[in-house]
């Protein structure tokens, strides 16, 4: 009996709702699930934005780089490895670029035409790659500037390589973390514009959020010598190339 009772209660003691209430009803918890999934598909995107990157700073108290202390390199081997990064993740560049997008990641407008150039190409194997960080100044530079090609004929003096344009991106997509005010310039080949202009990379925090940025890779470019660079070394030889591990 008392379960009866209980029954007729939820059955009879209901308010009468019209039809309409029934729709409006329907489109408000529709509203609201689409508000959560706008929601929650923001949240999964924000990475590059400066909310984020600021949260991740004081999260986890990324020590800017211009508090790194300069040392002198005499050798590509005294060099500790700054960070691992994975390159041949993306079957093309389209797909490079989605997923820099997806991140909320910015692109200048010279990176832009650079990652539609053929001489852009990405990995076909899964790699692990070893990038190393040092400035100007600790390849021995004491002067404000150098040339971009003495700065680079140095690196490979000392037994550094330059790195694959690739890096860049990939880079950019691995490194959520940057403090703010670091320019790290992708020690590599330059790749030219649809009008011929020579560019070479730089993954940067400005502070409004993280992106890559496009600037002179003329051999005569003048470069800061307190600017860091990235280069790779594989412990055997110098000259351009990836300094790769294949993943098994």
């Amino acid at each position: 009996m008392a379960q009866t009772a209980s029954k007729e209660v939820c059955c009879y003691n209901v308010p009468y709702r019209s039809p309409g209430w029934a729709r409006g009803s329907i489109l408000v918890v529709a509203t609201l699930c689409s508000l959560c999934i706008l929601l929650f598909a923001s949240d999964a995107r924000a990475q590059c934005t400066a909310r984020d990157v600021l949260q991740n700073q004081l999260r986890l108290k990324v020590i800017r780089s211009a508090s790194i202390p300069q040392i002198l390199v005499k050798s590509a081997a005294d060099v500790p490895v700054w960070k691992t990064i994975t390159v041949g993740n993306f079957t093309d560049t389209f797909a490079l670029h989605n997923a820099l997008d997806a991140a909320g990641c910015s692109i200048g407008d010279l990176v832009g035409q650079i990652l539609a150039r053929p001489a852009f190409t990405l990995s076909a194997t899964k790699t692990n790659v070893e990038l190393f960080a040092v400035s100007a100044a600790e390849l021995g530079f004491q002067a404000d500037t150098a040339s971009l090609a003495d700065i680079y004929g140095r690196a490979l003096q000392l037994g550094f390589q330059l790195a694959a344009a690739e890096v860049a991106p990939q880079l950019r997509l691995q490194y959520f973390d940057q403090p703010i005010g670091e320019f790290l310039i992708i020690g590599m080949e330059p790749i030219k514009t649809w009008e011929g202009e020579p560019v070479i990379l730089t993954v940067a925090n400005g502070g409004a959020g993280l992106i890559i940025i496009g600037q002179d890779g003329s051999a005569d470019a003048q470069i800061s010598v307190v600017s860091r660079f990235l280069f790779v070394w594989d412990g055997r030889s110098t000259g351009p190339s990836l300094a790769a591990r294949p993943i098994n």
